[in-house]
């Protein structure tokens, strides 16, 4: 690595890999592949430390990036994981259409150095076991559900193996649901705050965890920021003397798909919810606006329920 230390900030690109990751050095164009194994994560490491590094950027990829991310932090490197759809957005911007994976890297360490994505400071453990367990319920939710509409339409000569299929599933949910209570209980702040969000009707521990777990800025925002990180915000399309509808989009779609669930449950049993759903339907709203809408005004709620540390009331929505 030619870098001048403490001259020109290193930016570092990785495209990850089931096998390889692969490396561009920005602003030097330096590009090579390694094994995406921990000796040779290990070894770039090593290197890397000591040296001008500005941030270190890999794509979210559904965990081939997390040993990566994980020495990085212990070497306390500042590598930051990004979304995939921001720097192919990036990509076409800067005109790079074909795709390879050291075009990819390359891209990536443009995209790092242009942009400077925001460094955060790596989840501790507790809560990375915690969002970890909430993925495995919802993999185990998708698959029980599967197996739920299998059942209308096999024939009955299946519904053994589906119905036996059912029952492990359904352990399996049990069991993972009891290590997330167990987990939380650990930690006084998630146990504080989820006793806090289940103050409200409607809102139960799995919409808890998911909020505290991708949304820890979650009482440091304001309504409206607060409302367009979940993806919850409608966005205007005008243009000249064009009004467009407002639709909502981005976002956390975890918390989104969460939060849908629980607001059907509290359009229900919450009389402030059902008032406002009721209101938004007499106006015209098609239900599927109504539900998103009250998602909108719950998370404002949420969010000033823990920023000034106090439970549910009906005045507060």
């Amino acid at each position: 690595m030619n870098t001048p230390e403490n001259q020109i900030e290193l930016n570092v690109g990785i495209d990850v890999g089931k096998a390889q990751l692969d490396i561009v050095l920005h602003p030097f164009n330096e590009c090579y592949s390694i094994a995406n194994s921990a000796k040779a994560i290990a070894a770039f490491v090593k290197t890397l430390m000591g040296q001008p590094v500005a941030r270190i950027v890999v794509e979210a990829t559904g965990r081939y990036e997390s040993a990566l991310v994980a020495a990085c932090h212990k070497a306390e490197l500042p590598i930051i994981v990004v979304n995939p759809i921001s720097v192919r957005r990036f990509a076409q911007v800067i005109g790079v259409l074909a795709k390879t994976d050291k075009l990819d890297a390359g891209v990536i360490a443009r995209y790092a150095a242009t942009i400077k994505p925001e460094f955060k400071p790596a989840a501790d453990q507790n809560a990375q076991l915690i969002k970890d367990l909430l993925v495995r319920r919802s993999q185990l939710l998708e698959m029980a559900t599967m197996e739920k509409n299998r059942l209308q339409i096999l024939p009955k000569s299946l519904h053994r193996s589906i119905n036996t299929l059912l029952k492990s599933l359904e352990t399996q949910i049990k069991t993972i649901t009891q290590q997330l209570d167990q987990e939380v209980a650990k930690v006084e702040q998630w146990r504080s705050k989820t006793e806090l969000l289940t103050s409200v009707p409607g809102v139960g521990k799995v919409l808890a965890y998911t909020i505290l777990s991708d949304l820890p800025e979650l009482g440091s925002l304001n309504r409206k920021e607060i409302a367009a990180l979940v993806g919850v915000a409608p966005m205007n399309r005008d243009s000249g003397t064009l009004s467009g509808k407002r639709r909502t989009k981005g976002g956390r779609p975890r918390i989104r798909t969460v939060m849908f669930m629980a607001m059907l449950s509290s359009i229900k049993c919450n009389p402030v919810f059902k008032r406002f759903y009721q209101h938004l339907k007499a106006q015209g709203k098609l239900p599927k606006v109504a539900v998103v809408a009250c998602m909108r005004k719950l998370i404002v709620v949420l969010n000033t329920m823990v920023k000034n540390g106090e439970p549910w009331r009906a005045n507060l929505a």
